[in-house]
């Protein structure tokens, strides 16, 4: 079934914000010694091509070996997964995005084609995407992409491929499918959004920090703060009033003490939130201030980039992106 698309620059906002703090944020991604990421990075505030060494990267303990051809998702990338240093984003030129937001242009460009959204049309798309070499450079892939092929290698139907994922790599494709249904009333953005989310990432507290970003973002466009978009919608997730009792602290120790950096989307839900409530007044601060409290800002980003850009115009340092969409 397709859901048409109409204009609404408030919408189209949120989804380039979203990229713009993705690649700001793409150099510095899980970087969880945030000394060595000034050391090696110093003050982030423009885009930065990534380095290697990362001197954090982890990915020498991730692997995948594909089952067939039907798995095979690592293409070039796969000579350097248990090599040590390796960062993840190697191949990246300084202002592209990450995978999963190189899949959010990908289905900003589907939808638009087709006039609407459909979820088996995405799951061909993505697949496609997923097995053609060279595609996308991006040496590290989530586990969830990993989970997707392993059961698509076994004959399973797209639809049956996705796991139970906890991560706020789930959302990164939030913002996009907001642009692409940007006439929709909230009850249909809503069921598009789980359904949506739910082919990859069929974890209750994704789904529902997925639920609760489109809420936010609509909420804006009807004129809302972004205080008053968080205060309404996402006190399940952070309360504004203990919010702003930490602002005066260091973003590195509310996101480091108070909040996991990491993501898992018990606390990078909560954290992003935090972020987009401390700089609610200015875009820029709130992507760079991301970027540097290393961790998952990447996927971090889905949430603060989106919702600052919603409220705010980007500003003009941050254009015009690599073949931005």
């Amino acid at each position: 079934m397709l859901e048409s698309i109409s204009l609404s620059p408030i919408f189209q906002n949120a989804y380039h914000g979203s990229l713009v703090a993705d690649a700001v944020a793409m150099p510095v991604h899980w970087y969880y010694d945030r000394e060595a990421l000034r050391s090696e990075y110093g003050d982030i505030r423009c885009y930065l091509a990534p380095k290697n060494p990362h001197t954090g990267s982890i990915l020498w303990r991730s692997q995948y070996e594909a089952l067939n051809e039907k798995g095979e998702i690592l293409h070039e990338q796969k000579a350097y997964w248990g090599q040590r240093g390796i960062h993840y984003h190697q191949f990246l030129r300084a202002g592209e995005n990450t995978l999963n937001y190189q899949l959010a242009r990908e289905l900003v460009k589907l939808c638009e084609a087709l006039g609407g959204y459909d979820a088996d049309a995405w799951l061909a798309c993505y697949i496609d995407f997923m097995l053609s070499p060279g595609k996308h450079r991006d040496t590290y892939l989530e586990e969830y992409h990993r989970a997707f092929f392993t059961r698509y290698s076994q004959g399973k139907t797209p639809r049956k491929c996705g796991i139970s994922d906890e991560h706020i790599g789930g959302l990164a494709q939030v913002p996009a499918l907001c642009h692409v249904m940007r006439n929709a009333d909230l009850a249909s953005l809503r069921s598009t959004v789980k359904l949506h989310v739910g082919l990859t990432h069929a974890h209750a507290n994704v789904l529902r920090a997925a639920d609760t970003l489109v809420r936010i973002l609509y909420r804006i466009r009807e004129g809302l703060s972004v205080r008053e978009a968080i205060r309404n919608e996402a006190g399940d997730w952070i309360s504004g009033n203990k919010a702003n009792g930490w602002l005066d602290q260091s973003d590195t120790y509310v996101i480091g003490q108070r909040f996991s950096p990491a993501c898992y989307i018990a606390d990078t839900m909560p954290a992003s939130l935090y972020l987009a409530w401390k700089y609610h007044d200015d875009f820029e601060s709130g992507i760079l201030a991301n970027a540097m409290c290393g961790g998952d800002n990447c996927h971090r980003a889905a949430v603060v980039g989106s919702i600052l850009a919603a409220a705010h115009t980007i500003p003009e340092q941050w254009w015009p992106m690599p073949e931005l969409v």
